[in-house]
């Protein structure tokens, strides 16, 4: 059973709380686990949560500012321990190589060469991730950052109505789907077109540490899921602006003119409590009126299901 979701290993920003770790982010996708900005005692943070390193393909980093990547020497400890046989792929800006290096090589332990570096050097970058794509966009903020995006290709979904009424059944539907067209029971020609419809492929993006810039829109466009930094409320948006980074506010309003399905807000200056988590919502909301999560420590989000397609074929 293909599993989409996401699993939350920390949401604080440049200082963990006793409610919030540094930041991580596993996003499970059909087999394949994208770790996103592993941050300090991500390890641990992952045996909490029922994670592994088993369930880690990729490690992907949006920039080395300590929350977001102080993590990674426990991971990559911990893929060699655990005797990972997979390929472990890992993006980071290129113009990082030297921190991703000592991160790499943090301390003494039996290495692994499961850990393929994809270091990424420019604005869009597609990196082949299996089935789905992993796009690399440039971020604004204090040091170069990128945010990344994934997506997978679209498809048909077939459409039983449309198959039952032209006669075609079971292995007949297979020969349809890989050859396009097929001569029906009464000899009459039935096409893929006529049987089945576009099916959209999902995606999901993942925006750290930005000011709103074209990168942002961009990685967030049409998107299912969107995990974006959220570090101020509106009334520090001119800290977030001198710092690179959001408010809730406008993670809310890139949500909404992208189109997005689930809004996850995350990222969270450590001046906020408990308390003050309707007041991110209250913000999102002003411009989005869809699924808004307040992601917390050891969270599972899942990735929204495909929206139902419609049958309009004409009798």
């Amino acid at each position: 059973m293909s599993v989409r979701e996401l699993v939350v290993l920390g949401t604080s920003s440049a200082v963990p709380t006793r409610r919030r770790n540094h930041n991580g982010y596993l996003l499970l996708w059909d087999g394949q686990g994208f770790l996103f900005d592993p941050g300090e005692g991500t390890q641990r943070q992952m045996l909490h949560a029922g994670v592994s390193a088993h369930d880690v393909t990729w490690i992907c980093v949006t920039h080395f500012h300590g929350d977001h990547c102080l993590g990674v020497p426990g991971v990559v400890q911990r893929v060699a321990r655990d005797r990972v046989v997979h390929q472990v792929q890992a993006a980071y800006p290129a113009s990082g190589e030297h921190y991703w290096r000592r991160l790499r090589h943090a301390a003494v332990f039996a290495d692994t060469d499961v850990i393929t570096p994809r270091p990424v050097a420019e604005d869009g970058a597609r990196l082949p991730a299996g089935p789905v794509t992993l796009t690399a966009r440039s971020l604004s903020h204090s040091v170069e950052t990128y945010g990344y995006r994934i997506d997978e290709p679209g498809g048909r979904r077939m459409l039983p109505a449309e198959l039952a009424r032209r006669g075609v059944t079971g292995p007949m539907i297979g020969e349809l789907r890989r050859r396009g067209s097929l001569t029906a029971p009464d000899g009459t020609l039935v096409t893929l077109d006529e049987c089945s419809a576009p099916r959209p492929g999902q995606s999901a993006a993942f925006v750290m540490d930005t000011r709103l810039c074209d990168g942002v829109f961009a990685l967030a466009e049409g998107v299912d899921l969107l995990v974006i930094e959220s570090t101020f409320l509106s009334g520090q948006a001119a800290l977030a602006a001198e710092y690179g980074h959001l408010t809730a506010a406008q993670a809310g309003q890139v949500a909404a003119a992208c189109g997005v399905r689930r809004l996850v807000l995350t990222h969270f200056s450590e001046r906020y409590t408990a308390a003050d988590e309707p007041r991110f919502v209250e913000e999102a909301r002003k411009a989005y009126a869809g699924d808004v999560v307040v992601a917390a420590d050891l969270m599972r989000v899942p990735v929204p299901r495909r929206a139902p397609v419609r049958q309009d074929h004409a009798g």
